[in-house]
């Protein structure tokens, strides 16, 4: 847990509105899955619960990051539902906090959520992934030529696409993220 207060990344940060309206790449990917997600009464009762909290979060994002057209609808949707308010950072222009939350030490994957308590404290993080679409993408990867190869960047820009569409129209793939938030929210 850090001990940085985050009040002054909040305040910079867009609303989700402002973030989907500056979107150039994904935007449709992002509203499917918005508009169609749904929750069970057992979710309702943990949003319920979270909503006492008072918490706010920090989303560190990209529009043309395919995961974030999945992982930010659904967070979006259990903030409303948690009464949390989400502010969202473009990824590249926010490197001294995207460096405070790098996957395995390295990597600045995104999206990251920084759920913050009443007082701009990190109270929980998640992200970038729910652990079965890091598997799934894992999978598929192996399944690539040698990066070598002649034709590797084809073959891993249709990884992708399909990737993007798989996650972006599939519901079971939706609740492994609702699942993996709500554990690391109640944890």
């Amino acid at each position: 847990m850090s001990v940085v207060n985050h009040n002054s990344w909040f305040e910079k940060g867009m609303s989700f509105t402002a973030y989907k309206e500056s979107m150039n790449v994904n935007k449709e990917e992002l509203s499917r899955v918005y508009d169609q997600l749904t929750f069970t009464d057992e979710d309702m009762a943990v949003w319920k619960d979270l909503s006492q909290r008072n918490w706010k979060g920090v989303v560190l994002t990209a529009d043309w990051c395919g995961d974030a057209s999945l992982c930010v609808p659904v967070i979006q949707r259990i903030a409303e539902e948690s009464n949390i308010e989400l502010r969202f950072l473009i990824r590249d222009e926010n490197l001294e906090l995207m460096d405070q939350y790098l996957t395995n030490g390295t990597a600045r994957a995104i999206p990251i959520f920084i759920f913050l308590d009443q007082d701009g404290y990190e109270a929980r993080v998640w992200g970038p992934r729910s652990q079965e679409v890091q598997e799934m993408i894992t999978t598929a990867r192996a399944g690539l030529p040698a990066a070598d190869a002649p034709d590797f960047e084809e073959k891993q820009k249709e990884l992708y696409r399909n990737f993007k569409q798989q996650i972006s129209t599939d519901p079971a793939i939706w609740r492994t993220v609702i699942e993996s938030v709500k554990a690391k929210l109640q944890g």
